[in-house]
């Protein structure tokens, strides 16, 4: 029987056999989800990402190798393949790297299952999803730097790329974006690969960070008139 428009191939990678076990047992406890590999170290990630093209390769951050130097050859390599940490480190450094090398998402070990199906589904289907703590601390860490780099990008955006890059800042969805500028989801993922380009990042997440940053400076000078 062949895969149908609602099964997503995963590769898992982590050098703890406990966590991956435990990872897996989730997934094929789940419809939609079919475990293609498994590995323990940045060498078996991206092997697997060449060998298996699956649709979503689970890394953790710490393993032999190092994640994040797994997930920047897996994204030049396979670009394809949708890329998600898995880990128990809250390091705000750590976050920012792994979404400038091309995570789509970024979880904590120990989250529900439930929450892990759905931000597994959502990244899938084509979002980026990342903890709201997270994205909050970054946006934290980014403010008072210096942000004319980010302007001068920000002015290469047409009106409707400015107005569907704000909606996104807001979190949301492709679908949710469409519905709000009145365009088809197909459409929005259109734009949303010319923003992507235009803002030189890699993920959906990383351009709202750059948007709502800039929102929020916009909003300063604004109350300060």
């Amino acid at each position: 029987m062949g895969v149908t428009m609602d099964e997503y191939r995963i590769v898992i990678v982590d050098d703890h056999p406990i966590v991956r076990s435990g990872v897996v047992h989730t997934l094929e406890s789940q419809p939609g989800f079919i475990i293609v590999g498994e590995g323990a170290s940045a060498d078996d990630a991206v092997r697997l990402a060449e060998q298996e093209l699956p649709d979503l390769i689970l890394l953790d951050v710490s393993m032999p190798g190092g994640g994040i130097n797994a997930a920047r050859k897996i994204a030049e390599q396979c670009p394809a393949v949708k890329i998600i940490f898995l880990t128990v480190s809250e390091d705000e450094t750590t976050i920012a790297q792994a979404l400038e090398v091309g995570a789509r998402g970024y979880v904590l070990k120990g989250i529900s299952g439930n929450e892990f199906i759905g931000t597994l589904k959502s990244i899938a289907e084509g979002d980026s999803v990342v903890l709201p703590s997270f994205a909050a601390r970054i946006l934290a860490n980014t403010k008072g730097k210096p942000g004319s780099k980010a302007v001068d990008l920000l002015s290469q955006l047409s009106a409707r790329e400015l107005e569907i890059l704000q909606h996104l800042a807001y979190g949301k969805s492709n679908r949710e974006i469409g519905d709000a500028v009145g365009l088809t989801e197909r459409t929005i993922k259109h734009y949303m690969h010319n923003i992507l380009q235009k803002l030189h990042v890699r993920s959906r997440v990383a351009a709202a960070l750059l948007a709502e940053r800039e929102l929020a400076k916009s909003a300063s000078r604004t109350d300060a008139i």
